[in-house]
């Protein structure tokens, strides 16, 4: 039995935004805490390329044995997947002896709309 959490996904018109733009009020404690969650994970170079590749993804979704050459071992792979899908960015599902994932496009919604500038 396989302990991935497969998450549904919204399609970006359906993204609710967590918060409002930086530029219209300050974050929440609990926002701003989320928010920095998300921002961590991206920070590191190698969880960066590793969500670029899935994100351009033809289809939208890569298996882990499609986007894990980036220069470091397997292991560490999935150490950075695992955070990108803690932070809220990626989703998975094991098929057969391979993970998917795909990128969270109610989350990138969010992101965008919290960095989107004043009106």
């Amino acid at each position: 039995m396989s302990n991935v959490k497969v998450l549904p996904l919204l399609e970006p018109d359906d993204a609710v935004p967590c918060c409002p733009p930086l530029t219209a009020v300050a974050l929440s404690e609990d926002d701003s805490v989320r928010m920095a969650a998300m921002f961590k994970a991206l920070g590191d170079p190698v969880r960066l390329r590793l969500f670029s590749r899935v994100a351009s993804h033809e289809g939208g979704e890569a298996c882990v044995c499609d986007i894990q050459d980036v220069g470091v071992s397997q292991p560490t792979v999935s150490h950075h997947l695992k955070k990108l899908r803690e932070a809220g960015l990626l989703t998975s599902e094991r098929r057969g002896t391979w993970v998917y994932y795909r990128v969270e496009p109610s989350v990138l919604a969010m992101m965008a709309d919290l960095l989107g500038a004043a009106r």
